[in-house]
């Protein structure tokens, strides 16, 4: 495919859009290379729809929210870059990001590689892939944008294991090989983790968290706002290792980022082991 676009960056959103804006205006603003933006509005009813068309952003669109799975794969439709980046629309772009991602990427002697960015977080999650308690602020109104600017590339952090969340990266033919998101794990509950082991049974061990491409992400959830699936469920019946072993012992999450993960076996735990037997 053809384009002057490096990346193709798909952002699901749901009635969000100060966020959104604040989003779409920092890829615009801090990166580095010609990407396209492709949003998938859900429900649209904050007027969503219109400034995207003011804009001349491409978008898809469903009338109620479809939830993550069906949202990103119906934006991918879309897409034109030969690498596609999801990112929320809850997320800040920091200066370069881009530039670090195509760093890593001209590293590459295949397309056998998953790459996320780093998040900066004003709130400690439990995520030991993020920066965080780093408070910029928790909404568009209390931003501190300036301030960010001056300190989001001071905080020390190294490469990582296990890229997995947004802002991640991937190649196209990899994207559609392994058919996108799962629509069986809508609304999005743990399709993350899905997401990244089917690239692993395609063979992807180079699964790289970058340090220096770096987002704010404001931690705005709207997760709280809908049926959730029981993806840990989910997950485990169809692989057969709970997520929380996959993302510990293969994908080996937040550790220092050594190159290409170890060829081991799919191994359920001991705990996974017993919850089969319950």
């Amino acid at each position: 495919m053809k384009t002057d676009y490096l990346f193709s960056i798909i952002i699901p959103t749901w009635n969000n859009l100060p966020l959104l804006k604040l989003c779409i205006e920092s890829i615009l603003k801090n990166s580095y290379h010609h990407h396209q933006i492709v949003v998938h509005v859900n429900e649209g009813k904050d007027g969503t729809v219109n400034w995207l068309k003011e804009q001349k952003i491409d978008y898809t669109y469903s009338t109620d929210n479809v939830g993550i799975c069906h949202a990103v794969n119906q934006a991918f439709s879309k897409t034109k870059a030969s690498y596609i980046v999801y990112m929320n629309d809850d997320m800040y772009a920091c200066p370069k990001w881009d530039f670090y991602l195509k760093e890593a990427i001209d590293k590459q002697t295949n397309n056998l590689f998953f790459l996320s960015g780093t998040m900066i977080e004003p709130t400690k999650s439990g995520n030991r892939c993020a920066l965080a308690p780093y408070d910029f602020g928790n909404t568009p109104e209390s931003f501190q944008e300036n301030k960010l600017l001056k300190e989001f590339d001071k905080i020390p952090f190294k490469d990582w294991n296990g890229a997995t969340w947004p802002p991640n990266l991937i190649h196209r033919e990899m994207w559609e090989k392994i058919g996108g998101f799962s629509p069986e794990f809508s609304p999005g509950m743990y399709s993350d983790p899905d997401f990244s082991m089917k690239l692993w049974q395609e063979g992807v061990r180079y699964f790289k968290g970058v340090s220096k491409r770096r987002v704010y992400h404001f931690q705005s959830r709207s997760t709280g706002k809908v049926v959730k699936n029981d993806g840990r469920k989910q997950f485990f019946e169809k692989w057969d290792i709970s997520a929380s072993t996959f993302y510990k012992n293969i994908l080996q999450m937040g550790t220092e980022f050594k190159g290409n993960l170890s060829n081991k076996p799919l191994k359920p735990s001991f705990t996974d082991k017993l919850k089969k037997l319950l």
